[in-house]
């Protein structure tokens, strides 16, 4: 009897022993505290760039390129000089044309004096209706070569303004088609190209089963913000707006294709390159964020570690949706108030004793 007593007290003190032994060697972990709020539903998708204008640079007038006069690949701003078209024979033209436009004005004015005079005189009786109205109709008609004259003066101007190919918008120029000495033809060569870069626009798409995430077709009404997310990860500090919603699904691909504008001033986005983006819309409730480093992945899907009532770390399967920023958005796993162990996790096992502190700021 007394060596059972002396067993039991023995195991007693073991335990106690164990037990104090198990909290010196707990392990320190920094604890976020689950709380529950509601977010936008969001999804992420390739996407590629372009510019919101692209154009190709024609001439409006025919002859030889005398001279370029912008830098390949370089920012050009609206009315900035491209190209230079040998204006000589346009300058010829309208000189010649100016002067014919100086002999029908003369024209004009003596048929003028005459009709004048023609009608002092019919007015005296001096000369038949038929006279006075002659003088009158050829006024009118010589008037109305003066006006004609003056057209092709205006257009002998604008065609010598044409040999000077300006750039119709901000933006960025392309490689050169043509070379100095070249014979271009009105309308139809083509010089070279230009992009505006700021807006941008970036082309994307959703299948069927995303949309159904969102409750159905996305629209510039029911997207809440567009985020593209850079080459090197980073987030696109400019948040954008749909400018383009297709209203029915593509047949073939089994997409809804979308088109959204950004702010692009200082031109770190590029026409052509590929980036992500990231659309939220709709709304959905009791979700909660934890940071990517907590998040394990086994052979069961993801996890995170909690501390239970004996401060243990306890393994806690967890259903994730997507990125925000560094943080994982939990959709199912968690509840309110669950502390989720941020850091020493590749230290921890299950029931392995922790002292939590919570996580600073």
């Amino acid at each position: 009897m007394i060596s059972h007593a002396l067993t039991s007290c023995s195991d007693v003190d073991t335990e106690s022993v164990s037990k104090q032994a198990q909290l010196e060697e707990a392990i320190p972990v920094s604890v976020l505290t689950a709380r529950p709020f509601n977010m936008p539903i969001s999804a992420e998708t390739i996407a590629q760039t372009e510019g919101a204008k692209e154009i190709e640079i024609r001439p409006r007038v025919g002859g030889i390129v005398i001279e370029r006069l912008y830098t390949e690949g370089a920012l050009v701003t609206k009315g900035q000089p491209l190209f230079l078209i040998d204006p000589e024979p346009f300058q010829n033209i309208l000189m010649e044309l100016r002067a014919e436009f100086l002999e029908q004005s003369i024209h004009v004015l003596r048929l003028k004096r005459e009709e004048d005079r023609q009608q002092k005189l019919y007015e005296k009786d001096f000369v038949s209706l038929r006279a006075y109205e002659g003088a009158v109709a050829a006024h009118a008609i010589a008037d109305a070569g003066l006006r004609a004259a003056k057209a092709r003066v205006q257009q002998a101007e604008l065609n010598l303004a044409y040999t000077t190919v300006t750039a119709p918008i901000n933006g960025v120029t392309g490689r050169s088609e043509i070379s100095e000495g070249a014979l271009v033809a009105a309308n139809n060569s083509l010089l070279t190209t230009m992009t505006q870069l700021s807006p941008i626009w970036v082309r994307f798409s959703f299948s069927d089963n995303e949309l159904v995430r969102f409750g159905g077709r996305l629209s510039e009404q029911n997207v809440q913000q567009v985020m593209v997310i850079l080459p090197d990860g980073s987030a696109y500090q400019e948040k954008g707006q749909i400018n383009f919603a297709a209203s029915q699904i593509d047949p073939l691909l089994g997409t809804q294709q979308l088109r959204a504008t950004f702010k692009n001033d200082e031109h770190r986005i590029l026409p052509g390159q590929f980036v992500r983006v990231r659309v939220m819309a709709g709304e959905t409730s009791q979700v909660y964020i934890v940071p990517q480093v907590a998040v394990m992945t086994s052979d069961l899907g993801r996890y995170v570690y909690v501390v239970n009532d004996n401060n243990e770390a306890e393994v806690r399967s967890i259903v994730v949706g997507d990125w925000v920023g560094k943080d994982w958005v939990v959709l199912e796993g968690l509840k309110a108030g669950d502390r989720v162990i941020t850091d020493n996790i590749i230290k921890l096992s299950p029931d392995k004793i922790v002292e939590p502190q919570p996580v600073q700021g």
